[in-house]
């Protein structure tokens, strides 16, 4: 496994902090690795091992400790044989219920430096998580980007073509683990994977008892990533297909699926009003690999691929993300991090003069200066008027 260097960067300034780090992301996104990552850095930082509490809830063999009266007693007896301060790694935690109880006692109790993982994003916001309010910091962890999968092919000896590589990213997707497996095992590993997600973290988590209903609406966000809509579009489109169900059941079982961390939905910014809109949202994949096993169409919709995989980049490297709304046009991303804004526009080819007056004439009317982009799969560089143009391949790949 490469070193995920990123996300090691956004941790280490919080080590040894009185703050539990939280790191949050799909399940087999690589939560588990980056734990083991963050254990070598304090190794070779002079941390002794023996120094290291690492517990797997996933693990059958530790089923027991799922009570967290007895996770906490078991964490004080082991602590006690331990010289200097305990660095606790807690993997997969949602499993244990009131875990919130533990975690805020242990910075009470103990001279400790304590990291979770959970596959639900919701982990921190139920009526417990107030006991440890304040005290957290929390980390999203994603599938591999482009960039991360090249290094990794590299690492292992693989050459392959920057093209090639992206053809297979857009159609199998960055979870780790697929790199490690032969080419006719992906398709049923993430078959797997996703229905591990469905009957796991979506349908067992939250007692669903209309799973036909929860696959429908699921494979309606999939099929559209990148386009706007609103509960009531899917509750129409159920009904033209026979399914009869209401805007309120769509909203919570879309609340479910977002929880579960598989698929993540972007508000629309008006730029002129500077204000949150709430009438449409647009929904991405956090994984096109997870996203193309159910789609039911043999069409490949590169507009939609491209803006969900620029959406994802963006998020790697530290973008807060919002979709741009002003008068009656769109900007596909409004990408901020700290007091820095991007706009930025993505499209498959800029095949004619009218797409790419489209592409370049929504940013040019965005009266401020900051940075404006546009992103496609064309060869050529097209920028103008300030406005720089980028071949998608590049852009992932040169940050």
């Amino acid at each position: 496994m490469i070193k995920r260097q990123a996300y090691l960067d956004k941790i280490i300034p919080f080590i040894d902090k009185n703050l539990i780090k939280v790191l949050t992301g799909v399940r087999r996104s690589g939560k588990t690795v980056l734990l083991t990552q963050i254990q070598d850095y304090l190794i070779e930082s002079g941390i002794d091992k023996s120094q290291i509490i690492y517990i797997s809830f996933e693990s059958v063999m530790n089923e027991p400790l799922q009570d967290y009266h007895a996770l906490y007693d078991h964490l004080l007896s082991v602590s006690k044989n331990i010289n200097g301060k305990v660095y606790i790694f807690l993997d997969e935690i949602q499993a244990v219920a009131s875990w919130e109880k533990v975690a805020a006692s242990l910075l009470v109790d103990l001279d400790c430096d304590v990291y979770i993982t959970g596959s639900n994003s919701k982990l921190l916001s139920g009526e417990l998580a107030t006991l440890i309010a304040g005290r957290y910091v929390q980390i999203s962890v994603y599938p591999f980007v482009l960039s991360e999968a090249k290094q990794l092919l590299l690492q292992n000896g693989k050459a392959v073509s920057d093209e090639q590589l992206f053809q297979d990213y857009l159609r199998y997707g960055g979870l780790p683990m697929r790199f490690s497996l032969e080419p006719q095992s992906v398709e049923t590993y993430l078959s797997d994977t996703y229905d591990a997600i469905v009957m796991k973290d979506i349908l067992s988590r939250n007692n669903i008892a209309d799973e036909k209903l929860l696959s429908l609406i699921l494979d309606f966000l999939m099929d559209n990533i990148a386009n706007p809509f609103s509960a009531r579009t899917i509750v129409s489109a159920l009904q033209a297909s026979g399914i009869k169900t209401t805007v309120n059941t769509v909203l919570a079982y879309i609340g479910y699926i977002k929880k579960a961390m598989i698929m993540d939905s972007v508000q629309r910014y008006d730029i002129k009003g500077k204000r949150l809109l709430s009438s449409t949202e647009k929904y991405y994949s956090v994984d096109l690999g997870l996203r193309n096993i159910r789609k039911t169409s043999n069409k490949v919709d590169y507009n939609k691929l491209y803006e969900n995989i620029v959406y994802l980049e963006l998020l790697y490297r530290g973008y807060d993300v919002k979709v741009g709304k002003t008068d009656d046009y769109e900007i596909d991303f409004v990408a901020y991090k700290g007091k820095e804004i991007t706009y930025v526009q993505v499209a498959y080819l800029l095949s004619s003069e009218e797409t790419i007056a489209r592409e370049f004439g929504n940013l040019e009317r965005i009266r401020d200066h900051y940075p404006k982009i546009v992103i496609s799969g064309d060869l050529p560089d097209f920028s103008r008027n300030g406005i720089r143009h980028y071949n998608i391949i590049d852009f992932l790949l040169n940050r």
